[in-house]
């Protein structure tokens, strides 16, 4: 099985699985953050060497204030046991998105973790906190106008590598497979730049109950799809 080098989820349907379950939606948020930690450990025994999950995007804020308070809490308890998980699987954490809009022992947590799995050469994992595609464009964008305007970057000679090594995804390969569950078909503002080229799979599963066996379906999906990157392929 041709297993993709770098796959990214959406990590959808936490609040409607809890709410079936006649449970309030933070019940989802606390099952779905130990599924992460589950299909991290399945990715990399499967091969997968980059793995990014949309956690909380800069819509977020606007979900109600308990919501969000309680996501706040839980992120700070996940900081804790994935640098427990890190150490244990030898994987690599990296955190996307403006953590400039997070507070500050979030961003002292992020930090530490970032710091204490750099070197780490298991799964690279890569969570978006306070992420939006558009204002991670934007935030790139400004960045190599800064260097423009320091007569350090030619306006007129920019490249796509210039423009994707000032991304949050700085050194990371673009996903080749994108998995969105909860039968959700959009792209809500996720990895606008780098998606350009990716195979899509909708799961009709909710987050918490994503397993092993659903994302080898995702992979085995994925292993049909014929990645022609605009070319047309011989007869």
């Amino acid at each position: 099985m041709n297993v993709p080098n770098h796959v990214a989820i959406i990590l959808d349907g936490n609040g409607r699985w809890a709410k079936a379950k006649g449970m309030p939606r933070n019940y989802g948020h606390v099952q779905g953050a130990k599924t992460v930690e589950v299909i991290c450990e399945e990715a990399y025994r499967m091969g997968i060497q980059y793995l990014t999950v949309y956690a909380f995007s800069t819509e977020n804020w606007k979900r109600p204030a308990d919501e969000v308070d309680a996501l706040m809490k839980l992120l700070r308890n996940y900081m804790k046991t994935c640098l427990k998980t890190a150490a244990k699987n030898n994987m690599c954490v990296r955190v996307i998105g403006d953590k400039s809009g997070l507070d500050e022992d979030i961003r002292t947590r992020i930090d530490q973790l970032e710091e204490a799995t750099k070197d780490n050469t298991g799964l690279h994992f890569q969570i978006a906190l306070n992420y939006g595609g558009r204002d991670e464009l934007r935030r790139a964008f400004g960045r190599l106008a800064a260097k423009a305007a320091q007569g350090q970057l030619d306006p007129d000679s920019i490249t796509e590598d210039d423009i994707s090594n000032a991304l949050d995804t700085a050194g990371i390969p673009d996903p080749d497979l994108l998995i969105r569950t909860c039968s959700e078909q959009r792209l809500s503002n996720f990895l606008l730049w780098q998606l350009a080229y990716t195979e899509f799979y909708i799961s009709p599963v909710p987050w918490p109950d994503f397993t092993k066996e659903e994302l080898v379906k995702a992979v085995e999906a994925y292993n049909h799809r014929d990645r022609r990157y605009g070319l047309v392929k011989d007869e």
